[in-house]
Formats: C-alpha cells, sequence, structure tokens
C-alpha cells in the first residue's frame, strides 16, 4: 500500500517522470543541466508544465463540482445552519469556489445582501482563497500529503474561528448600507444536464487558465530565479531556523502580492529547496492568496474600516499562528 502512494506521490502528482524527460532531453543538446542558466531552464520547463497540467485537471473536475454549487444554491444551504455549524459550512462551500480572493468577493457581497450573518459570509472569504480544492493536490505534489492536509484543516479552523469572532462582536452595522439594502433575486438555478455540466466546466476551464497562465509563468521564473540564483544563505539567514521573525517577515511580504495558489506553488518548492522554514513558506503562500492588495481594495467598496481592519487581523494573526504552528511540527510530517 504504502508502495502504491509513493507512486502516486512521487510520478503522479510530483511527475518525477517529467524532470527526468526534460533533463535527458536538455542533456540530448548538449546542455549542462549542472550550471545554472540550464539549471534556471530546467526547473522552468518542468514546474510550467507540471502545474499546467495539474490546472488544467484540477480546474475542470473543481468547476464541475462547482456546477452544483450556484450562488442561488450556497444561499439556501448556509441559511439552513446556524451558529457556528453555519461558518463550518460556509468555510467548507469556500473549497468549492475560484481560485482567487478577488473573484471570492463578489459572491461575499451576494451572500451578504441575501441576508446571510456577516460572520458566515466571512468564513466563507476566508476560506474560498485560502483551502480550494486545488490546492490540496497541488500541496501534495510538492510538500506531500502530510502537510497538505494539515494545510487544508488549520485553513479551515482560522475560517471558523474568523467568521465565528466577528459574528459574536455584532459587526452587521459596519458592511456597507447599499449590500444590505439591495436584496436578492433568488431564482432557482435550472437542473443542468451532464452535458451541460461538461460544458460549463470547460468554459471555466478555458476562463480560468486564460487568467492564472500569466501568474504561473510569473512565479515559475521567480522560483527559477531563487533555486538557481539567490544563496542559500540569504534564504536561510532571512526565513530559516536562525531567524524567529521569519514567519512575520513572510507573511509581510506577501501581502502586496496578488496571484493565486498556482502562481505561488513555484515559489514555495524553490524556497523549501534553499533552506527555508516550511512555516514561513505557507505563511506567505496565505498572505498572498488571501490577503492581496487589490481584494483588500475591493473589500472596502463593500465594509466600512473597521471590519476591514478586523477581517486583516484576523486573517493575520491566524497566518501568523499557521506559520508557527508549520514550523514546530515541520520534522514530524516533512
Amino acid at each position: 500500500m504504502q508502495s502504491v502512494w509513493d507512486f502516486i506521490q512521487r510520478q503522479l502528482l510530483g511527475m518525477d517522470w517529467l524532470r527526468s524527460l526534460i533533463r535527458a532531453s536538455l542533456e540530448g543538446v548538449g546542455l549542462d543541466t549542472a550550471s545554472r542558466w540550464t539549471g534556471s531552464l530546467q526547473f522552468f520547463l518542468y514546474d510550467v508544465i507540471k502545474i499546467t497540467l495539474l490546472l488544467c485537471l484540477l480546474i475542470f473536475v473543481i468547476s464541475y463540482i462547482q456546477s452544483y454549487f450556484p450562488p442561488e444554491r450556497s444561499k439556501k444551504i448556509l441559511s439552513r445552519f446556524h451558529g457556528v455549524g453555519a461558518n463550518v459550512v460556509a468555510a467548507l462551500l469556500g473549497t468549492v469556489t475560484p481560485f482567487c480572493s478577488c473573484s471570492s468577493i463578489p459572491l461575499f457581497i451576494g451572500f451578504s445582501s441575501a441576508g446571510l450573518p456577516v460572520g458566515v459570509t466571512f468564513s466563507f472569504l476566508i476560506s474560498s482563497p485560502m483551502v480550494d480544492l486545488g490546492s490540496l493536490l497541488l500541496l501534495m505534489s510538492i510538500f506531500g500529503a502530510n502537510v497538505a492536509i494539515i494545510y487544508v484543516i488549520v485553513g479551515l479552523v482560522v475560517a471558523v474561528i474568523g467568521g465565528t469572532l466577528i459574528e459574536k462582536l455584532h459587526m452587521e452595522k459596519y458592511v456597507e448600507s447599499f449590500i444590505l439594502t439591495a436584496g436578492s433575486v433568488d431564482i432557482a438555478s435550472p437542473d443542468l444536464t451532464r452535458r451541460n455540466r461538461l460544458r460549463y466546466a470547460r468554459e471555466q476551464l478555458a476562463a480560468t487558465f486564460k487568467k492564472v497562465f500569466p501568474y504561473i509563468l510569473i512565479g515559475v521564473g521567480v522560483g527559477a530565479v531563487i533555486h538557481n540564483w539567490i544563496p542559500e544563505a540569504w534564504i536561510t539567514t532571512a526565513l530559516g531556523n536562525d531567524n524567529p521573525f521569519g514567519v512575520v517577515l513572510a507573511t509581510l511580504v506577501g501581502v502586496p502580492v496578488y496571484a493565486d495558489i498556482f502562481g505561488t506553488i513555484p515559489i514555495a518548492e524553490a524556497l523549501l529547496g534553499k533552506g527555508a522554514q516550511l512555516g514561513s513558506i505557507l505563511a506567505f503562500m496565505m498572505a498572498v492568496t488571501t490577503l492581496s492588495l487589490p481584494s483588500i481594495i475591493m473589500l472596502r467598496k463593500a465594509v466600512k474600516p473597521k471590519l476591514l481592519a478586523l477581517f486583516i487581523g484576523i486573517c493575520t494573526a491566524g497566518i501568523i499562528l499557521v506559520g508557527y504552528f508549520f514550523n514546530a511540527i515541520q520534522t514530524l510530517i516533512l
């Protein structure tokens, strides 16, 4: 059983066969894979192809699943739950929604205008970009199943706690009035045939790939530079064991970056190879996907500064705590 899982981990998710094929191809045309330039090219080709293949498969599958959860149905599901249970369901629904924080905010606004509790909508907003189903398989391909599963679990915990705290503080009055008074036209979604769902999944695949592929190229390019050109000592000094503030630094660096999980994976892979602590790497990824400046600017249109500041504070504190948690257990799970 272990050998079967190792095969899935290394050959299907990690695509070691692809790494060997690219290395052999480069050596076949006379390039020295030990050199920095060829090593960068090898890293770039391998990660772009691997992430693209996984990306297309994941978007198609997740979009097909998402076709069963249109906004109207999601609102009905959430309205059946109350208290912490509603926050848990909202966080779980966030895992089958779009990949970045900016694309989650329109759904957040729709849920708020439909009268759902503000804490529930924030559990959804935190979970959606941080722990989508795509991140689970992609993290497995780099860090292994233990890290990926724990990452998703703690991400959901942050989303539930964050939304619950906002609910307990009665922050409804800090949602902009035009959101609360907009109302909602609850039109029942027609039952889709399998053919329609497949068509929807293909359309989502094309649209999402077009949107995120530039970030993949940028992320892989940055990862290739880190992997082959940045001295290991620089990374370990900033994000290694000797810097107790590495998680905080990684979180602050990640905030102004706008990308999604697919763009951060190659950077995370390169940082891990250079000796960065696991918690610092994951804190960077969570900050990028959850607290990007464009999403904060969009959210400000829907909520008042006090609620926005609370959201940022909860997410930042949660990300930092999760980062230190992963640093503490790194030797046990890697």
